[in-house]
């Protein structure tokens, strides 16, 4: 597969590439294997698979820190693993298993972990984006210097909801960047059908919110972006919209034979612009990895997602008393 070419040397090291390389090969093998268990009855439901987008999490999550939020939709592997969250808990809950992130009662779409401050994985479309700013309330009125990572996708862009919580961000200055992922689909539908402008991040503009475009295929491009979003919403000055310019390779949802495009249209941008051939022809090209060291590289993420596969099979699905537990919280009552 050929990469594209570029002459603009990367602003980070050898290792910090390399890593760049494993967080996006480890989001593609694992999604690879979750479409093979789909396909094989073993994981039910929906399953949204983020194959061709590896290069947008991966670079926010560069640009994050310790103590950072994410909240995203219902297409939400990809940034459960980028954040640090086991494959083989993530591998578990899509199987509906027991060792599974929420014991195997949230399936693909809602899995959640407060340890790697991963707060969803949600069903509705748009419905994640004023809880993020939520998120970034909790964080300002606390004065904890935090930013949240808001994502959702072009099509929940149109969402009435989405316009409320940037009315609401920029009056009360949360620092919450929203990241549009677009994909060009919403569904079956591309942009240019459903939205009247070339590009969604200027919808900010009537908010007061500062945005840009960020070509969603460069992780280097996402990173630098990134970190100019965080250091403005560090600032204090409010949220910033990342409209992030993607691309996945495969369906809306496994169920999808997405006839709304042509094969030439997916194999151009597999062989012209995939993140993950560009890394790999900047490691070469740059003399920081042999082709050995990639195939060693794709070797172990392989057994990484593999082991995770073997251990959703073996783990117990739950209990049927399970649907009871963690349904309401236990709240020490106040005094009056």
């Amino acid at each position: 597969m050929a990469a594209r070419k570029t002459t603009r040397k990367p602003n980070v090291s050898a290792d910090e590439l390399k890593q760049y390389y494993r967080d996006m090969l480890l989001i593609r093998r694992f999604e690879e294997k979750a479409g093979q268990l789909y396909g094989m009855g073993l994981i039910g439901g929906f399953c949204h698979l983020y194959i061709g987008q590896e290069a947008v999490v991966v670079g926010l999550e560069a640009a994050a820190e310790e103590g950072d939020k994410r909240i995203t939709t219902y297409r939400d592997h990809g940034h459960m693993l980028a954040c640090g969250m086991d494959p083989n808990g993530v591998m578990a809950e899509l199987t509906g298993r027991e060792g599974g992130y929420s014991r195997g009662k949230g399936g693909s779409m809602h899995m959640f972990s407060k340890e790697k401050h991963f707060y969803g994985g949600h069903g509705i479309v748009g419905a994640n984006v004023p809880l993020g700013a939520g998120l970034a309330f909790a964080d300002k009125y606390r004065e904890t210097d935090r930013v949240t990572f808001t994502y959702f996708g072009d099509g929940a862009a149109n969402q009435g909801q989405v316009y409320e919580t940037f009315n609401m961000a920029s009056l009360w200055d949360l620092p919450v960047i929203f990241v549009i992922e677009n994909n060009m689909y919403a569904m079956g539908t591309a942009q240019k059908r459903s939205t009247s402008t070339p590009d969604i991040y200027t919808r900010g503009e009537a908010f007061g919110i500062p945005g840009e475009a960020v070509d969603g295929m460069d992780v280097l491009a996402v990173k630098a972006a990134g970190e100019k979003a965080v250091a403005h919403c560090r600032s204090g000055k409010g949220p910033y919209i990342l409209e992030i310019k993607t691309y996945r390779y495969r369906g809306h949802s496994m169920s999808d034979p997405a006839k709304y495009r042509t094969r030439e249209e997916v194999q151009k941008m597999r062989e012209e612009r995939d993140a993950i051939e560009h890394v790999r022809e900047l490691l070469l090209s740059g003399g920081h990895a042999s082709e050995d060291d990639l195939k060693a590289i794709d070797k172990e993420i392989k057994d990484v997602v593999n082991a995770s596969a073997e251990f959703a099979k073996e783990s117990p699905e739950p209990a049927p008393e399970e649907l009871w537990t963690d349904v309401y919280a236990d709240v020490a009552p106040q005094n009056a």
